[in-house]
């Protein structure tokens, strides 16, 4: 039996869907075309030279990030930056016809375009002042003029080659990737709190344990909140953003409350790591299984997944634990009174964590 066989427009369609989900490899086939689409485009920009038409993928090569966004603006620091260096080689060019030593106007130029370079509006173009300006310098022979026309307008060109071709060819969104990356942060700020509310259970509060455990926490929450920023950036001026409007608005609830919550979490496990050093264990002892549970519910409610027909009924026990801890906390039998300030301390993280959580039930 012949096995169907898959049509073409699905085939592409796969395919590019495969593609856009490899960012490197999709950026690297853009930025392929964009050159080889600038440097046979270039012949044609008026007002330049044919001979400088190699100065087009240079363009197109600079400009091309993983973002349009970012395309766009260090496409124009650059261009800012080259005609800023092409303004100082000017200069020196004609302090040359008066008569300066070479040497001496080299130095000068440099120099200043090194500390034009430093203006911090320049961004990604204060590494091209200096370079553009000894360019044109060196290079220019006897039509500096023409010369440095060809070089900008041939640059400009193959800039706005290469925002185009990002923009047009399967511009890049990064918005599902950086949920991905949210819901491995609520898992990891998940683990933690587990880990905590079993060491509580069974008064094994390791400070070395719970350190490495924050510090994973924190390598985790800068890696992400860097891919939330990317996704954000990627959403700009990008025509695929509409259709993924709502994970976008997603996204930007979930990171700070997520962050929130880490450092909630934080603060929690510090707490716990002082009264076990420094406390007679009177907290952990009088009210340990019913802190442990608490901590474990809130676990279980950071956990659930945006929009989980459960949340209600995980936010309902979280709520009840926290409850019965702070019923422990107040008991007045002899043995059971915890310090006052610690506990409260303790049940004040646990009551944030909640709450943050609170909004997407």
């Amino acid at each position: 039996m012949t096995a169907e066989r898959t049509p073409p427009l699905r085939r592409a369609v796969s395919y590019t869907a495969r593609l856009a989900n490899q960012p490197r490899v999709l950026l690297a086939v853009k930025t392929s075309l964009a050159a080889v689409l600038a440097w046979y485009l270039a012949p044609l920009i008026p007002f330049t030279e044919d001979q400088y038409s190699y100065y087009a993928p240079l363009g197109a090569l600079v400009t091309m990030h993983p973002t349009i966004a970012r395309s766009a603006r260090v496409g124009g620091q650059v261009l800012m930056g080259l005609a800023l260096g092409i303004g100082v080689s000017l200069c020196g060019i004609a302090a040359l016809h008066l008569g300066v030593p070479g040497g001496v106007v080299l130095g000068i130029v440099i120099g200043v375009g090194v500390l034009l370079g430093g203006l911090r509006w320049l961004g990604a173009g204060g590494d091209w002042v200096a370079l553009a300006a000894l360019f044109v310098l060196l290079a220019a022979g006897g039509d500096p003029e023409g010369f440095s026309i060809s070089y900008l307008g041939t640059t400009a060109f193959g800039v706005l080659v290469g925002i185009a071709v990002n923009l047009l060819i399967v511009p890049p969104l990064y918005l599902r990737r950086a949920s991905e990356r949210l819901s491995a942060l609520r898992d990891t700020v998940t683990d933690v709190l587990t880990d905590v509310a079993d060491a509580v259970a069974r008064d094994e509060i390791d400070a070395e344990r719970m350190t490495r455990a924050l510090q994973t926490l924190d390598e985790t929450g800068a890696a992400v909140a860097g891919d939330v920023d990317e996704a954000e950036e990627s959403a700009r001026a990008n025509p695929r953003r509409r259709r993924h409007q709502h994970v976008r608005e997603q996204n930007a609830r979930r990171m700070p409350a997520l962050e929130r919550t880490a450092f909630l979490t934080r603060d929690l496990i510090d707490l716990l790591i002082e009264l076990h050093a420094t406390d007679d264990g009177t907290l952990a002892s009088a009210v340990r299984d019913e802190l442990a549970e608490a901590i474990r519910r809130a676990a279980d409610l950071v956990a659930a997944p945006v929009g989980d027909a459960r949340a209600p009924e995980r936010l309902r026990a979280a709520d009840d634990a926290l409850g019965a801890y702070q019923r422990a906390l107040g008991d007045p039998r002899p043995g059971h009174r915890a310090d006052v300030a610690t506990g409260a301390a303790v049940e004040l993280c646990l009551r944030r964590i909640i709450d943050v959580s609170r909004p997407f039930v």
